[in-house]
């Protein structure tokens, strides 16, 4: 049987304005459907904000359904961190029936997933290149679904955490 899997992991910005969203396997053709839920996931965000633990984890934000569910990290910064979880995943076989795992997964599964990110973001911040207020309420005008954050390193690490994780298993 195939485990629970991220779906989505979303880094927004200060200015609730979208930094960079990698989508998983079978999603990868879901933008629209992950940006409505990365934006609703938002409100839940400024409701949490204000009492926020030390460690910023704000667990679990927005169950979607019986498949998915949404959790968050909000950094010292005001980035905030989004992973969007498929809680069935896939079957290993065609034949295998599909069975809800969501029991399985705890919000401490994740706190390697948030770690990994906020690593991989301050790695970010440290590149001399890397402008985080240039991102800061930039429109596009081209599609609202690209990522702004282009850098190769960054993008890689994200990649890496989202195919590496599941339940139990640290990733960083």
């Amino acid at each position: 049987m195939g485990g629970a899997k991220i779906a989505c992991i979303g880094v927004i910005g200060k200015a609730d304005n979208p930094l960079h969203v990698s989508l998983f396997p079978p999603y990868l053709n879901s933008a629209v459907e992950f940006s409505f839920l990365l934006n609703s996931c938002l409100d839940v965000f400024e409701i949490r904000r204000k009492h926020t633990s030390v460690d910023q984890d704000l667990g679990l934000l927005h169950a979607v359904d019986e498949r998915l569910a949404a959790y968050g990290w909000l950094t010292t910064t005001g980035v905030k961190l989004l992973v969007i979880i498929d809680c069935v995943g896939q079957p290993m076989t065609d034949g295998e029936p599909r069975t809800n795992t969501a029991a399985g997964i705890r919000e401490s599964d994740l706190k390697s997933v948030f770690r990994g990110l906020q690593s991989a973001y301050v790695q970010l911040l440290q590149n001399p290149f890397y402008n985080p207020d240039e991102h800061v309420g930039v429109s596009n005008t081209t599609s609202p679904y690209n990522s702004q954050i282009t850098d190769q390193k960054f993008v890689t690490e994200v990649k890496r955490i989202g195919v590496s994780w599941s339940p139990g298993i640290p990733t960083y």
